[in-house]
């Protein structure tokens, strides 16, 4: 479906989002639509106060600057406020009830409750008896924020979305699983190179191939060829790989010569943060195939589209 020939609603039937798997190419396609609206207010400063003491609650069990830096400036700019909620595992072992927290904060009058770093199974449980909406901004599994972001970012430069071919390569990641499921699902050309110790989970991968074809391999080269959109993510984020893993890695730094496998026109993309010289060369990430940053700004726009479409 071509989203240009998308007439908007500004709606969504599904009142949180854990995972893209969850929306049709439609929902998506008005996440993206309520971010354009946003970014196109925020740029002729047009007041975007749509809530009304409205309270975003943060529980995050991992640490972030972009996304909670987007969280809590963009529901100010909507017109709410926002608290962060200590999380702490131990406490929910020893006896912390998932629907009473929930149930609690609704009473309290929270519109949305944003995670980051919780399992996807844990947040399942959090979904089946929330009365607000549970938004993740990221865990082990999945990354359906950076996604919508990204897919406005491409939208924004390219025009269009179906037919384009994105190119993930590096470490299979949640950013990989959510990416491949959002772009397969706007009809998007996906291919994907990881080493073979680090794929992306196959259950996302069969998962996102309901919806589209999604090549395989462990060629970098293969993957970048014709691409208009070569991406890749950090893997040394929270954690320091060992040499064995660089190792592995290293044909998987996306520098100029993958670059020039893809189309000329190509575009670079990375979530942040960057490790230069580890998965990308710093003359392609600070180069002129880099949209890295237009990314960064649109986490903004995006989460203030995705508030405004979840929360009543």
């Amino acid at each position: 479906m071509d989203i240009n020939r998308y007439s908007p609603r500004y709606g969504v039937n599904y009142r949180h989002m854990t995972k893209l798997a969850d929306f049709s190419a439609e929902e998506i396609f008005e996440f993206l639509y309520a971010a354009r609206a946003m970014k196109d207010k925020f740029i002729a400063h047009e007041d975007t106060k749509i809530f009304r003491d409205v309270t975003l609650a943060l529980l995050f069990g991992d640490t972030s600057l972009r996304t909670r830096s987007a969280l809590e400036i963009g529901i100010h700019q909507l017109g709410g406020n926002c608290i962060d909620l200590p999380y702490n595992e131990r406490d929910m072992r020893a006896g912390e009830n998932i629907k009473d927290i929930v149930t609690v904060l609704a009473r309290y009058g929270v519109g949305a409750l944003v995670t980051r770093g919780i399992r996807q199974s844990e947040l399942d449980d959090y979904v089946s008896v929330s009365p607000v909406p549970i938004i993740n901004s990221t865990n082990d599994d999945f990354d359906p924020i950076q996604t919508i972001c990204d897919l406005f970012t491409i939208w924004e430069r390219k025009k269009v979305l179906e037919g384009l071919k994105i190119a993930y390569i590096g470490k299979g990641s949640h950013v990989a699983a959510s990416l491949i499921m959002g772009a397969v699902k706007c009809g998007m050309e996906v291919a994907v190179a990881t080493p073979n110790e680090f794929r992306i989970k196959r259950e996302h991968v069969l998962r996102a191939e309901q919806y589209g074809t999604i090549t395989l391999t462990d060629d970098p080269y293969y993957a970048a060829k014709g691409a208009d959109i070569i991406y890749t993510d950090s893997y040394r984020y929270h954690t320091k790989p060992g040499a064995e893993e660089m190792h592995i890695m290293q044909p998987y730094k996306v520098n100029n010569s993958i670059m020039s496998a893809a189309s000329t026109d190509a575009i670079f993309m990375h979530p942040l943060p960057a490790s230069r010289g580890v998965e990308v060369a710093p003359d392609v990430i600070d180069g002129k195939f880099s949209v890295v940053m237009e990314q960064a700004e649109n986490k903004l726009h995006a989460i203030k589209g995705i508030l405004a479409l979840l929360i009543d």
